[in-house]
């Protein structure tokens, strides 16, 4: 949901040129899985597209690619420090971070509301995307 729901705040922003975003799993169950119903649905309403999208595996070459390697909930980010070995270069976060509140993204795997999901996303990515303007755009 969340590399989705940037896609469309940056091309909304006129950035889509300056951005390269992708999302990856952490563990191996849903590799070659498309987009959740749920999770489908959710965007469709706000008129976003996830047709092509197949969950793929993250690799340690995603974090020398990336500036930005971004992690929905705890669980999510203890997963991505085999990836990382030990983040030196300090670019994973918990999407939250980004908001006042901090915290994890509720899952809907477990409560079945893709409202406060996409709701926890929709503010974690606008504050992302600000973070970007202020640090790393020029």
């Amino acid at each position: 949901m969340a590399e989705f729901v940037m896609k469309d705040l940056v091309k909304k922003a006129g950035l889509s040129d300056q951005f390269e975003i992708a999302s990856a799993a952490t563990s191996r169950e849903e590799i070659g899985n498309p987009v959740h119903r749920g999770t489908k649905n959710k965007l469709k309403q706000y008129g976003i597209s996830t047709d092509g999208k197949c969950a793929i595996q993250m690799t340690s070459e995603d974090y020398r690619a990336y500036d930005y390697i971004i992690a929905m909930e705890r669980y999510n980010l203890r997963n991505m420090e085999r990836f990382v070995h030990g983040d030196p270069a300090h670019k994973v976060h918990l999407l939250l971070d980004f908001t006042d509140r901090g915290g994890d993204i509720a899952d809907p795997w477990y409560t079945g509301n893709f409202d406060e999901t996409y709701d926890d996303v929709l503010e974690g990515c606008q504050g992302l995307l600000q973070h970007i303007r202020e640090h790393a755009l020029q």
